[in-house]
């Protein structure tokens, strides 16, 4: 896979700084919940999505590379993946992503491209 699943992409309109908490996420078939944390971190930006009660509060990580577009009139992040594809992703946990190098492998893995 020649693209990088930890960046943004230069058609996604992300603008570095931009504070994407708050902003709602659309999946390719729907609204999937919002966003609660996001990180602009090089080789290893994602969002964090609290799915709300969709799926009983869990929430995912997603790489920044899934995102479409960002709308910020709207206040919205289009995602090119799919609600079912959201769901059955990795359960993100602080906890976890604080103490643990390797935590992103779970998600590269899942997403299809290892993290570094």
């Amino acid at each position: 896979m020649s693209e990088d699943i930890w960046g943004y992409r230069p058609t996604a309109g992300y603008r570095q700084g931009i504070d994407l908490v708050g902003y709602k996420v659309e999946a390719s078939d729907g609204h999937i919940g919002k966003i609660d944390k996001h990180s602009e971190d090089v080789g290893s930006s994602y969002l964090v999505v609290d799915t709300g009660v969709w799926i009983f509060g869990k929430r995912v990580l997603l790489p920044a590379g899934v995102i479409e577009r960002i709308d910020p009139a709207a206040e919205t992040v289009y995602v090119n993946r799919t609600k079912d594809q959201i769901k059955d992703a990795p359960e993100f946990d602080e906890a976890k992503q604080a103490g643990e190098p390797t935590y992103l492998e779970q998600f590269g893995r899942y997403y299809g491209q290892p993290h570094m």
